[in-house]
């Protein structure tokens, strides 16, 4: 077993590349959008997962995906102010009711 010396990090400081990976998309007005998340601390977060099966595992199947390289995928997101990328999330918090139109109706006390 390799002994670490004072001031060695054990894991590097930099995030390695991720390679290609599945990015979940929404359609839009010019085409596909990246879909963003937000973290458990509510900060938005990119999205990729290494597999089509990972990303249906969580997100449930036919969701709309495109193959982007992490660092493509930061680039576009960059510009939105969203720094963090999440490789292979495992949970996601269910979608958020539909907001009805209806105004429901006032009773007279």
């Amino acid at each position: 077993m390799a002994e670490l010396r004072y001031g060695e990090d054990p894991e590097p400081s930099d995030p390695f590349p991720a390679g290609l990976l599945y990015v979940p998309v929404r359609p839009g007005p010019c085409g596909c959008a990246a879909r963003l998340f937000r973290t458990p601390l509510g900060e938005r977060t990119a999205v990729g997962f290494t597999t089509e099966r990972r990303l249906s595992a969580v997100l449930g199947p036919g969701r709309p995906w495109i193959r982007l390289a992490e660092p493509a995928l930061r680039a576009l997101t960059a510009p939105l102010g969203v720094t963090a990328l999440t490789v292979d999330p495992r949970f996601t918090a269910p979608a958020a009711a539909p907001v009805t139109s209806e105004v429901p109706a006032l009773r007279a006390a």
